[in-house]
């Protein structure tokens, strides 16, 4: 098992009608998830919408969520951004305030080649004296991170100690494991989709870093710690419960609006605010959201 495991959460980042952040809501949901014995938290997230945060908003979210949580979970702040020099500058300030690692994804707006990414991940690890998860989400980036990067990068510099994996493909999360666990059996693979959770331990990973575990992260945990306890018939049967709420991205514009809905429909104190360009979703979506978690079991959190 790598040095990070289980199921940490990719913070949604709550606003209000005004677009501040709503430091109530962040307060209520950070202890929310820590009652319910996530492993971890992650501000700064992509479905806490970090590019839509200003510098100081991100380092003013990250020291209020430290604030509010307990020492018996680890935060884990995001530090992308599109010029290398200011992830190495998040990260400095988010060092100073006491984190517990950092998350970072490629750039996203360059195309980017093989050796362009090793120099990003190579000055953030040479800069930055914490733990580093390398989050690979082409997706959003359009920089697909080789596995081959991983394996050099892990070579060199022990506290780069993770992978994220928001990538439909299993093939790449199986070799990445396989490859990356044959140099280092402490290096951490989590995947990024819900869905994956199971065939990703399955596959010898150690978690996930997924955006519905901000609703019921009982669910995920319960596949995460019975599949831990070789109790596999009941972490397929929780997984089956966490494949039907998986839809709710089926039908919701983005993975910030998807979470926010979800939170609203289940009578969470969170709003649906999102910053633009982004829109909350519209009545008809939000009905179709409520009957998903409806037909799983779910009416209240």
């Amino acid at each position: 098992m790598g040095c990070f495991h289980g199921v940490i959460v990719p913070l949604i980042t709550p606003f209000r009608k005004d677009f501040r952040i709503d430091f109530e809501a962040l307060n209520w949901l950070t202890k929310y998830l820590i009652d319910n014995g996530v492993h971890g938290i992650f501000p700064n997230s992509t479905t806490g919408e970090f590019i839509h945060l200003t510098f100081n908003e991100s380092l003013k979210l990250t020291e209020k969520v430290l604030d509010y949580a307990s020492s018996n979970v680890r935060i884990l702040p995001g530090i992308s951004a599109n010029c290398t020099s200011d992830c190495i500058n998040m990260g400095l300030k988010m060092k100073d305030l006491g984190v517990d690692g950092v998350i970072v994804t490629p750039p996203f707006f360059y195309k980017l080649n093989y050796d362009h990414l090793e120099r990003h991940f190579s000055l953030i690890a040479e800069k930055i004296d914490l733990p580093i998860i390398i989050y690979n989400i082409p997706s959003t980036t359009g920089n697909p991170i080789p596995v081959s990067i991983y394996v050099k990068l892990i070579s060199k510099y022990s506290h780069i100690v993770g992978a994220k994996i928001t990538y439909d493909s299993l093939s790449y999360i199986r070799r990445l494991i396989f490859e990356t666990k044959l140099i280092r059996s402490d290096f951490s693979v989590f995947t990024g989709l819900d869905e994956y959770l199971l065939p990703c331990l399955e596959l010898g990973g150690d978690g996930g870093i997924m955006a519905l575990a901000n609703v019921i992260p009982r669910i995920h945990l319960t596949v995460y710690e019975n599949f831990r306890s070789n109790n596999l018939r009941a972490a397929l049967e929780e997984y089956k419960t966490l494949l039907k709420i998986v839809s709710i991205y089926d039908v919701t514009s983005s993975f910030p609006t998807a979470i926010k809905t979800a939170l609203k429909v289940l009578g969470s104190p969170v709003k649906v605010y999102v910053r633009p360009p982004l829109n909350p979703e519209p009545p008809e979506v939000e009905e179709r959201v409520k009957l998903i978690f409806k037909n799983a079991g779910f009416e209240r959190m």
